[in-house]
């Protein structure tokens, strides 16, 4: 498909698809605040009602858009997702509970749909989606939204619906900050013209890493789930070459325009969006464009990153533990995680090495640009068990301060 030049991006789309049968009396009370909205009436809802919509995702985003769009009278939705709950989640994953705890979240969030919305037919797939898997899967849906957490997969949803001629809704969280945009080649831009290159690997926080507060999942579900309404009915203006941003700490939002990239590469299949995104494949062997790409991204070993709170869980559980400390002495000195071994990154660039043991090593530093660094060198050296602090002694102290020798 040929790139979207700036006036076609201007091209404000019609409804995405037909109205359904006529509502019955009890779907008409059902949705009667939403049939009276200026523009809106019975024929947008009888649209919602014939839309089908795949969710990426059944964890904060998804658990905070979902009941909204089964609220709003989305008449089939496919959540993907193959995690189960679990108690960390449940601080912002609202529509799981505490007897959800080790059920598949499209089971928790399928109830969750069925208490609201009874009729609404909730299709689960309980499956880790890929390029081997998700073209397959939109053939049976009108549109696209990406709830997920990671890079590989938003390059995945985007390319997929591309591909599919489908829209796409997207949102990310992070700590107290979102954002939420729309992406659709036929009418705009997508996310690779916004994004073009992944960040690397080294650069990317994780809600587990680096912490997100509940209240963002909700305000930026629901603003997802506003698009999907919006592109659904033909009300409203979409987000199209557009990116909204929320800081709950500023109580500020802002909104960023890009355009389409004119000589961007024409997508014409998925890829391994793992390699891409510079992480390892979980392919045996790459071929054709994925080998060139996998040259391209170096292929390398990233290392993973584990926040304060799981370290801390882990020492109070008794799970043994090989804490690294990568610092300089004078630092050591100052402070340092009871237990552990200094080893200085310069040291252990010039060849030393870790005393040996069988525990999970956990390398640190002040913050973590020095343990990131260590860590990744000590996977290049055979080290198969080895994370790095997220923000180092520093956000350790915060949680853990008892655990902290001065």
């Amino acid at each position: 498909m040929d790139p979207v030049s700036p006036a076609q991006a201007l091209v404000r789309p019609g409804p995405l698809v037909p109205p359904g049968p006529p509502l019955t009396a009890e779907r008409v009370s059902r949705f009667s605040r939403q049939l009276m909205l200026p523009g809106f009436g019975e024929p947008a809802q009888r649209r919602l009602g014939a839309a089908r919509v795949l969710v990426i995702g059944a964890g904060g985003l998804g658990s905070a858009l979902v009941p909204y769009l089964a609220g709003s009278g989305v008449g089939t939705i496919g959540i993907a997702d193959d995690d189960t709950v679990e108690l960390s989640n449940l601080h912002r994953q609202v529509s799981h509970g505490v007897a959800d705890v080790g059920r598949a979240k499209v089971d928790s969030l399928a109830d969750t749909v069925a208490a609201i919305d009874p009729e609404c037919r909730v299709v689960r797939h309980r499956e880790r989606l890929t390029s081997a898997n998700l073209l397959e899967l939109l053939a049976d849906y009108d549109l696209l939204v990406d709830g997920s957490d990671n890079f590989p997969t938003r390059y995945l949803a985007n390319d997929a619906a591309v591909l599919a001629g489908i829209p796409l809704v997207w949102g990310s969280i992070l700590r107290f900050h979102g954002q939420v945009g729309v992406s659709w080649r036929e009418f705009g831009p997508t996310y690779r013209d916004l994004f073009p290159v992944p960040p690397s690997p080294d650069e990317v926080l994780s809600c587990e890493q680096g912490g997100v507060l509940p209240s963002i999942c909700a305000l930026v579900g629901a603003l997802m789930a506003t698009e999907v309404v919006k592109i659904v009915t033909g009300v409203g203006e979409p987000l199209l070459g557009r990116v909204t941003t929320v800081d709950t700490l500023s109580g500020r939002s802002r909104e960023i325009t890009y355009q389409a990239i004119a000589d961007a590469p024409d997508i014409t299949s998925l890829i391994d969006y793992e390699v891409f995104c510079g992480l390892p494949s979980d392919t045996t062997a790459d071929t054709g464009a994925d080998a060139e790409l996998a040259a391209e991204a170096g292929a390398r070993r990233s290392p993973r990153g584990v926040t304060a709170a799981e370290v801390l869980a882990r020492v109070r559980g008794g799970e043994p533990l090989h804490l690294l400390d990568v610092r300089e002495p004078a630092e050591a000195a100052l402070r340092r995680i009871a237990g552990s071994e200094l080893l200085p990154l310069g040291d252990l660039v010039a060849g030393a090495e870790p005393h040996p043991g069988d525990a999970l090593l956990v390398v640190y530093c002040e913050q973590d640009l020095r343990s990131r660094r260590a860590a990744r060198l000590l996977l290049e050296r055979g080290h198969d068990d080895v994370v790095f602090l997220v923000g180092g002694i520093d956000r350790f102290a915060s949680v853990a301060d008892e655990l902290v020798q001065r």
